[in-house]
């Protein structure tokens, strides 16, 4: 090999690095080393140890930082000179959150090779014993400082899974009987209600930091029991609803002792300071790893955009983030914009209004540019996994994976509108990940959440198995002002959203594989897949514009299996659904609920199949809206057009109104349309009316990250 070309290779990016070659390389002054076998007196300029011990990696991030961050000072290293960060493989438990801020831009946190290092935020529980109660053999662990009060969670991870707080039932849920009193508003809530007889009786350890979770509307509320009366069968809580509780509602009843009785369930007696754990068959007592959360978050990038500073080109490649835990504060009141304050000195409200907004992210970013998350994984989580807000733009996450959440995957800009453009979010990137097995905990919360923030791209992800909406997009609600605007939604493929693929649920209404609230002028939902959405009582959706939804476009989906529709619009303006695909809803297939003086959406170009329910739901009174240049067709056996099931009116009245005369009741001829292959065929009709065929062989992730 000649010197040109020796020369050549070593100047190509990462030959000879400690990322491709085992090779302490301590000449590189923009790497550094951390590793579980580590230490912080050392340099942390060797990826290994030394023979003597008397040199090789760091011990902790936070070494890692300060050495940097003093280099820097010292040395008047510009934030524009890269610096990596290699950690190797293993655990390491946080004691407090790693505080990422300007000074630390254009640092890169990366994996060392293809080994697995996890940032906890938990911390391993010791000790166990043995003993036998009711019968069973269970596992148990002292906790002191879960009885001095210093230390109380809701999430326990055993062998990497998560365990589940004593619950009943075990499986399923129980309902509501009724309620003793009104509410002045269906948005306070119940302090109380009556339970059924036989599922639910007073004991000591009921009311002891045991919670009802009851699920009404579209949220959940985690409501701490205060008395249980046996003559009235009452429960009543310490804490209320979100919203007015009504006959029939689902609940279940978690964290007593009696209801420890399944493989897999734990319960802590915070007076005793004493933690008990069912094991599962095949764990063994020797080798147990149990992990329990102590802190919130375990990343903050923490810039001032309003003072125009900003975390800038932080990149976190291959690592996990792992056991965070967040809970209500003390005097915590939720409402959709801000605080609501109660009418009266009620109990605190046990949720939030909408999408368990109100979680943070394990991951937390405010003030950050440029950064992004490259294969990473946000697993065994008790919040969101990721969250930026105020002042993020141009961030890229790409190719990660968000599973086991007790809330949602991301969150993307705030609630509140920021009127100065640095404080704005906007212009990120959501690319590629598997988001997945998200509300544990909160279950009203959303796979993506992107509120007042302009600009994103959410495209080829794969979402699924969340009990609410898998997309979210827009946080106000009607016509005023909204940041929410040419956002792009592309090629997901979203599933299982209210109802599980475990069959569990649904639990929650008002729901879609995607929402949309308020003005969003130059937002597109294009070639995505949704299927399987259920919700309980009513609006289960695919593509669903909530109120004050306009400027939206929303093309080439195909929507399957839904309950209640394939498309829905409250309410909005200037919205155009065309060249989409909506098959196999329920109850019916296409709703608008709210007439106003200006056309509503216009709804052309469109293939409707189905074999239940009605084709039309909610109020199409007026003509303010264009629906034209579809093909409709009840696939049941024996309908003929003239018996055709429009919903209001007959198909002839509709027609004469001036709706859907050049639209065709005919079969679309899909290839198989009952084992959801809904290409068609060469000589569908619905080329005729100018329908477009859909190729959503790209949807979903495109590379190995499921």
């Amino acid at each position: 090999m000649n010197r040109f070309l020796i020369l050549l290779l070593a100047l190509l990016p990462g030959c000879g690095s400690p990322l491709h070659k085992d090779s302490n390389d301590a000449s590189r002054p923009s790497a550094f080393y951390v590793a579980p076998d580590g230490n912080d007196a050392w340099s942390g300029r060797q990826f290994t140890p030394n023979r003597r011990k008397t040199d090789g990696p760091l011990a902790t991030l936070r070494r890692a930082l300060e050495i940097i961050r003093e280099r820097r000072q010292q040395n008047g290293l510009a934030r524009s000179q890269p610096v990596t960060i290699f950690i190797r493989g293993g655990s390491y438990f946080l004691r407090e959150p790693l505080i990422l801020k300007p000074e630390y831009s254009g640092i890169t946190l990366a994996a060392y090779q293809a080994e697995k290092p996890v940032l906890s935020g938990g911390r391993r529980i010791e000790g166990w014993k043995e003993v036998a109660f009711r019968g069973r053999k269970m596992w148990t662990a002292d906790i002191p400082e879960a009885s001095q009060g210093k230390w109380l969670f809701h999430e326990l991870w055993v062998n990497g899974k998560r365990a589940v707080r004593a619950r009943h039932p075990n499986k399923g849920y129980l309902s509501v009987e009724g309620l003793f009193e009104g509410t002045p508003r269906w948005e306070e809530g119940h302090s109380r209600f009556r339970f059924r007889p036989g599922d639910l009786k007073s004991s000591s350890t009921v009311s002891n930091n045991s919670e009802v979770v009851v699920m009404n509307r579209w949220v959940e509320s985690r409501l701490p029991i205060f008395m249980v009366d046996d003559a009235e069968r009452s429960v009543s809580f310490v804490k209320r609803s979100v919203f007015e509780l009504a006959g029939g509602d689902l609940y279940y009843l978690e964290g007593a002792l009696e209801w420890l009785d399944e493989s897999g369930e734990w319960f802590c007696d915070q007076q005793a300071g004493s933690l008990y754990y069912l094991p599962r068959p095949g764990e063994r007592l020797d080798q147990i790893e149990a992990i329990a959360p102590v802190l919130i978050q375990l990343i903050r990038l923490e810039g001032q955009p309003k003072a125009g500073q900003f975390v800038e080109r932080v990149t976190f490649r291959g690592l996990t983030f792992s056991h965070s835990e967040w809970y209500f504060s003390l005097g915590f009141e939720a409402g959709k914009n801000k605080p609501q304050v109660s009418p009266a000195p009620k109990a605190e409200v046990g949720g939030f209004a909408q999408a368990a907004v109100g979680v943070p992210g394990a991951v937390w970013g405010e003030g950050a540019r440029g950064c992004v998350f490259d294969h990473c994984s946000f697993s065994n989580l008790g919040s969101y996994g990721l969250e930026l807000a105020a002042g993020c733009q141009s961030n890229q996450i790409s190719h990660c994976e968000f599973s086991d959440l007790a809330a949602g995957g991301l969150k993307i800009g705030e609630t509140a509108i920021r009127e100065e453009a640095a404080e704005q979010t906007r212009a990120n990137e959501i690319s590629d990940c598997h988001i997945h097995d998200g509300g544990k905990l909160f279950h009203s919360a959303i796979g993506i959440w992107i509120g007042q923030s302009a600009d994103n791209r959410i495209v080829h992800n794969l979402i699924h198995d969340f009990y609410y909406t898998g997309i979210s997009v827009g946080w106000t609600w009607g016509y005023g002002k909204s940041l929410a605007t040419n956002n792009t939604v592309e090629f997901n493929h979203v599933h299982h959203i209210g109802v599980k693929s475990s069959g569990d649920g649904p639990i929650l209404s008002d729901m879609g594989g995607i929402y949309t609230l308020g003005i969003e002028s130059g937002t597109v939902i294009r070639n995505n897949l949704w299927h399987d959405i259920a919700a309980l009582r009513y609006g289960g959706w695919g593509i669903y514009f909530d109120e004050g939804s306009s400027g939206i476009l929303a093309e080439n989906n195909l929507a399957y299996r839904t309950t209640h529709g394939g498309f829905h619009q409250h309410y909005g303006a200037t919205n155009i659904v065309r060249n989409n695909i909506f098959a196999f809803a329920r109850d019916h297939q296409i709703q608008r609920t709210r007439p106003e003086a200006h056309i509503s959406f216009n709804f052309e170009t469109n293939i409707v199949y189905f074999d239940s329910g009605k084709l039309l739901e909610g109020d199409w009174s007026g003509e303010n809206y264009k629906i034209d240049w579809n093909l409709y067709f009840d696939a049941r056996p024996g309908v003929k057009p003239e018996t055709f099931s429009l919903g209001p009116g007959t198909w002839e009245r509709w027609r004469e109104r001036g709706h859907d005369t050049n639209s065709i009741l005919v079969d679309p001829l899909f290839v198989a349309p009952q084992q959801n292959d809904f290409r068609l065929q060469s000589n569908s009709p619905a080329f005729k009316l100018g329908f477009n065929p859909i190729d959503l062989s790209h949807v979903g992730v495109r590379d190995a990250v499921r």
